[in-house]
């Protein structure tokens, strides 16, 4: 079984993804006099980054608008992903109803059985595509059933959740437009706009005729006495998409990457099932789904030693900080006993993934469920998965698996 680093390359993953291969970044705090960005690599200045919300703002907008051809109020970025206190304290409130501990733990036998229900449909003989068959519909139908929305419109979603990852493309700088910017820019507005027109259909029925779901729960609700306008329902709408779906689709796919990878941990794994959080958390660690957010310092800032001026764009590696030596013991391996654990793969502080706890029981009872019914479940040396390239996620966009009974 080779090295997993050797498989990357086979495998086609972008190789700006240098952490993934053992190499540490030249500094913690580094700039780049080309793009005029800053990167933050090291756990603890990340942490304190994350810490101060109001130094650090996540209200990428007024730095990033006139780079992305943004010229007017319709095109605003408005989701949580990129508010800051106190407006983002009022919202996240209501979001966070959906994701209480309580509310998670009675999803588990929903997703037990819409596991099995997802792989007997998939007709499964000697091979198994995990991300079309699994790990993409899981995550969509369980968000969709909480909000109320029918899952039939999966698809429609599954746009929707990719449009609203952040907007930090490899290409971005702050010294000019990249190639095809405008028609980037283009797209990602007709996709909101298509999905909040949607959407209002939904707002408008719940306004109507209240139903014991989400989306009634948000389209009713009031904050300091006031309801909650069409658009900010939409932009909540948005944000249990991103919290609810995509890391767990990427989180469940590299977590049997892992264990494939680690034959001697998959074995341990199949026979002791009370590993698999362990197991999930180093996966987490070890290839997350997200390597990368950003934020723009509202004032000027200290950060390792360094000293960075107001309204710079920084681009935080979560990557990289999840191996920073000073904080993981051999951060290069793969050892799903670290205890703790305190990767920054969920992010910290008051954006710290609202779906967290819903991802890692997915990823538990869909693991559980493949272990129960394959005997054999592993990577395929002619049929590599396939990779999305990109320097910010480690997403397979499919990954076909040898199975049997």
């Amino acid at each position: 079984m080779p090295d997993i680093i050797a498989r990357f390359d086979e495998w086609g993953v972008d190789e700006r993804q240098f952490w993934l291969r053992g190499i540490e970044p030249p500094k913690a705090v580094d700039y780049d006099p080309e793009t005029r960005m800053w990167h933050v690599y090291g756990h603890p200045e990340i942490v304190h980054l994350l810490s101060k919300p109001r130094v650090f703002s996540s209200n990428l907008q007024r730095l990033m608008a006139p780079e992305l051809g943004v010229d007017n109020p319709e095109h605003t970025y408005d989701e949580l992903l990129y508010m800051d206190p106190p407006e983002h304290t009022r919202l996240r409130k209501l979001v966070s109803h959906a994701f209480t501990p309580k509310v998670v733990a009675d999803l588990e036998p929903k997703i037990e059985a819409l596991t099995h229900e997802l792989l007997d449909e998939a007709e499964v003989s000697d091979r198994l595509e995990l991300v079309s068959a699994l790990a993409y519909p899981l995550p969509v139908i369980v968000i969709c059933e909480l909000l109320g929305i029918p899952a039939a419109d999966r698809d429609l979603f599954r746009k929707q959740a990719e449009s609203l990852m952040p907007a930090t493309s490899d290409d971005v700088t702050l010294v000019g437009r990249f190639e095809g910017q405008e028609e980037v820019t283009k797209t990602v507005i007709k996709r909101h706009k298509e999905f909040a027109e949607y959407l209002q259909q939904f707002i408008d029925q719940r306004r109507r005729e209240p139903r014991e779901d989400l989306l009634s729960g948000l389209v009713h609700a009031e904050v300091e006495g006031e309801r909650l306008s069409d658009k900010e329902v939409a932009s909540l709408v948005d944000t249990l998409l991103l919290a609810g779906h995509l890391n767990t689709t990427m989180m469940l796919s590299n977590t049997v990457l892992c264990l494939d990878a680690h034959p001697e941990e998959f074995r341990r794994t199949r026979q002791d099932r009370s590993r698999l959080p362990g197991v999930i958390e180093e996966s987490l660690r070890y290839l997350p789904p997200f390597s990368v957010t950003s934020r723009v310092t509202a004032a000027e800032a200290e950060l390792g030693g360094v000293v960075i001026p107001p309204d710079q764009l920084v681009m935080v590696w979560l990557g990289p900080a999840n191996r920073d030596p000073r904080v993981f013991d051999a951060p290069t391996e793969f050892r799903p006993e670290r205890n703790p654990n305190p990767h920054l793969t969920f992010s910290r502080g008051i954006h710290f993934c609202v779906g967290a706890g819903l991802g890692r029981l997915e990823g538990r009872v869909a693991l559980n469920v493949l272990l129960d019914r394959f005997s054999e479940l592993a990577t395929v040396p002619d049929e590599p998965p396939a990779f999305i390239r990109t320097a910010q996620m480690f997403n397979a966009h499919t990954l076909p698996l040898a199975v049997s009974s």
